[in-house]
């Protein structure tokens, strides 16, 4: 049976999970992406404004596919990711990016997958990983990856928080899968421990507020009365998904390139903040940090400078008051004057 070769080469690819839905198993999408917008949420990320009908309905991105493919792959990390938080002057990097950018790994995978799909059953296939306007997590749910918890990301009963998505639509016709149902209960664990309440409410997240967003995706200076908030988050955040109940049934990952890298598991605050253009480069190939750019990342360096409490690094902030950046130069203002009243 195609179905099950499928899934067993997925598994020979790397994948930990592979599920089918119809390209139409979303109809609630358009809605809740309406409201998102309307609110206000998305912040800067204008992207999100566009091809909404592609975002919303994923048979419209591609009228010809009648199956999608939906692949989890893990990347559970071997150590607790919020231990780096008691160690104030030391940088705390999401799990995600402490090592190869996922995006060039899933998608070769799944390049490597749709082509064996070609062989085996002829039609034609669009591969997807985090860079298109495609619905990943609502399609997960569908096909039954997972489910969307309260914090808005998919959770899995077999892989926990703790894995990436990829899609292969295809024009073959599938056999697909049921849609997993919430299994969040009662429990809000993942909102309890937001440091800045970006949850408005259950499955609703105010990007504008959530500390991935603003390390990552923010241009310019991040509002003063966030900037504390963060602590020594300098790239992303993982606390609600570190939080989650269910990731005592997530699997170790298999990549041993989502490994964290040792320079990366809790780097010196002070040796990042004296990273210009070209050593923040070199540090930072071939991860998907180095696509903020050198002045981004200084900016999130220097708050947590300004949250760590200790007064040796503030001659170092001192030093950046003047960088050519403005945004640098007033998150060192700002670290220097907060290192000076504690």
């Amino acid at each position: 049976m195609l179905k099950q070769s499928l899934i067993e080469q997925a598994r020979a690819e790397g994948f930990d999970a592979c599920k089918i839905c119809l390209p139409t198993a979303i109809p609630q999408v358009p809605a809740r992406l309406g409201a998102f917008l309307e609110n206000g949420y998305h912040g800067q990320m204008a992207w999100m404004e566009k091809r909404v009908e592609w975002r919303g309905n994923p048979a419209a991105l591609w009228p010809q596919a009648r199956s999608v493919i939906m692949l989890a792959e893990s990347y559970t990390p071997e150590h607790d990711p919020l231990d780096i938080l008691q160690q104030p002057d030391r940088a705390a990097i999401s799990v995600y990016a402490q090592n190869k950018d996922y995006h060039d790994l899933v998608k070769k995978r799944l390049k490597r997958l749709a082509r064996w799909l070609i062989a085996q059953a002829g039609g034609e296939v669009k591969v997807f990983v985090d860079t298109a306007p495609v619905a990943e997590k609502p399609l997960g749910q569908a096909a039954g990856l997972g489910w969307q918890g309260k914090h808005t990301n998919l959770v899995s009963r077999d892989l926990g928080s703790w894995f990436f998505l990829g899609s292969i639509f295809t024009t073959l016709e599938l056999p697909e899968d049921r849609a997993e149902v919430d299994h969040c209960g009662s429990c809000t664990a993942c909102q309890d421990v937001c440091p800045t309440g970006a949850f408005p409410a259950p499955y609703q997240l105010d990007a504008r507020r959530c500390i991935s967003y603003l390390t990552i995706e923010h241009h310019g200076p991040v509002p003063e009365d966030l900037r504390g908030l963060m602590g020594n988050r300098i790239y992303g955040c993982d606390d609600c998904l570190a939080a989650c109940p269910w990731n005592k049934f997530a699997i170790e990952a298999r990549e041993i390139r989502y490994g964290a890298r040792p320079e990366l598991l809790s780097p010196d605050l002070a040796a990042l903040a004296v990273l210009d253009d070209t050593g923040f480069r070199a540090f930072f190939s071939g991860s998907p940090i180095k696509r903020i750019g050198r002045d981004r990342f200084v900016r999130n360096v220097l708050y947590a400078i300004g949250n760590s409490g200790q007064p040796r690094l503030q001659p170092i902030a001192r030093d950046l008051c003047q960088d050519p950046d403005a945004t640098v130069a007033d998150a060192a203002r700002w670290a220097v004057k907060r290192l000076d009243k504690m």
